[in-house]
């Protein structure tokens, strides 16, 4: 299952300041549709407090449905998609998904989607402190032309273009877009 990772990477995203996944891709994910999932939730609210799930606003949601070009999650055809907002899922309300459902599938899923979180969070750990001591580097340069007259001007501008090439490097891609149209299971 260690295939999955680059996946589930790509299906969290940053809403109210928490890494988070949508039902819907969770749902995917575990093979099962979103009403499934969501049911199963509904009758075991007790184990989902608000810092473990919350339902998006409308705002929040016309935003991910303008992201993702298409309200149909391809569960209702004809219907035209969901018509209530998704729920929204932290770390630990998807480590809590795997009680509600017992299947060998959801666990091994979980135990990826975990995995997979504690990755985004060492990269972007390692971003900011890649960040600070880039910006620390840029100010010792800066104060160093400052006091030494003679740092010849092109010197500057070299270590001006490094500083921006690597914080160009330190700036994640864009995650692919959700393909449009009919995409075939991988099994």
């Amino acid at each position: 299952m260690t295939s999955l990772q680059p996946c589930i990477q790509t299906h969290i995203i940053v809403l109210r300041e928490q890494r988070v996944m949508i039902d819907a891709d969770l749902a995917k994910l575990y093979g099962v549709v979103t009403k499934v999932l969501v049911q199963a939730v509904k009758r075991n609210l007790a184990r989902f407090p608000p810092d473990f799930m919350f339902q998006l606003s409308t705002q929040e949601w016309e935003h991910l449905r303008s992201q993702s070009v298409t309200s149909n999650d391809g569960k209702s055809p004809g219907r035209g998609g969901r018509r209530t907002a998704p729920y929204a899922f932290t770390e630990q309300g998807v480590a809590m998904l795997s009680s509600v459902l017992g299947s060998p599938r959801a666990i091994g899923v979980n135990i990826e989607i975990m995995r997979t979180f504690v990755r985004v969070r060492a990269l972007a750990v390692t971003h900011r402190d890649l960040a600070k001591r880039l910006a620390e580097l840029e100010d010792k340069t800066d104060a160093m032309a400052m006091n030494h007259d003679n740092f010849s001007r092109n010197t500057r501008i070299q270590l001006k273009q490094v500083f921006d090439a690597l914080r160009a490097l330190m700036t994640p891609p864009d995650p692919p877009g959700r393909p449009i149209g009919f995409v075939p299971p991988k099994d």
